[in-house]
């Protein structure tokens, strides 16, 4: 008997895990900023994440896409995390939610 995922609440709870890693040169979190591209996780609760940085120079190039990984992988129904950085389409502000720009005032 397998186990069926319950992809809305384990996506949920994946989105509740990214909204609390921030970029730390901008005070609002990665997914209010646009930085997550696609979210996907697998029937054996594999989870691979497509993201960006705000640019490809990002002082936090190396640190971010780890936080990610391990944050993510610490909720309990994930077996694994793979993290990978596009920059196609690169990041620009207009990806930002609604929440993030009037955090930073662009509204």
């Amino acid at each position: 008997m397998s186990e069926t995922i319950n992809t809305e609440a384990l996506g949920e709870k994946i989105v509740d895990t990214l909204k609390t890693i921030y970029d730390p040169e901008i005070p609002v979190d990665i997914y209010e900023l646009g930085l997550i591209y696609d979210v996907f996780v697998n029937e054996n609760f594999d989870v691979k994440i497509l993201m960006t940085l705000t640019t490809p120079n990002c002082p936090v190039a190396e640190i971010l896409p780890v936080e990610v990984q391990e944050k993510v992988k610490s909720i309990d129904e994930i077996n694994d995390v793979e993290v990978e950085i596009t920059f196609d389409p690169p990041w620009h502000q207009d990806m930002m939610s609604e929440v993030a720009k009037l955090e930073l005032g662009f509204l």
